[in-house]
C-alpha cells in the first residue's frame, strides 16, 4: 500500500535517495576490486584504492564491517598468491 502520511512520504523519499547513493557506492566498490584483481601485484595503487573504498563503505554503513574485512582479506590473499605479497 502506498504511503499517505507526511512522515511516510518523507521516509519514502529518504529511502529512495539512500538506495541510489548506496547502489553507486557498491558499484564503485565492485569496479575497484575488479581492477585490483586484474592488475594483481603489478599495481599496488589499485589494491590500495580498493582497500580504502571497502573501509569507507563499511564506515558509512553501505556494507557490513565484517563483509568489508572478508572482502579485503580475500583480495589481499588472492593478489599475494598471484605474485608479490601486498
Amino acid at each position: 500500500m502506498a504511503k499517505r502520511t507526511k512522515s511516510g512520504l518523507k521516509r519514502k523519499r529518504q529511502a529512495v535517495k539512500r538506495t541510489a547513493r548506496n547502489q553507486a557506492v557498491r558499484s564503485e566498490l565492485k569496479t575497484l576490486v575488479k581492477n585490483a584483481r586484474e592488475a594483481g601485484a603489478a599495481s599496488p595503487d589499485g589494491l590500495r584504492a580498493a582497500l580504502r573504498a571497502l573501509d569507507s563503505a563499511a564506515r558509512k554503513g553501505v556494507i557490513h564491517r565484517n563483509a568489508a574485512a572478508r572482502r579485503k582479506s580475500r583480495l589481499v590473499k588472492r593478489i599475494s598468491r598471484a605474485g608479490v605479497p601486498a
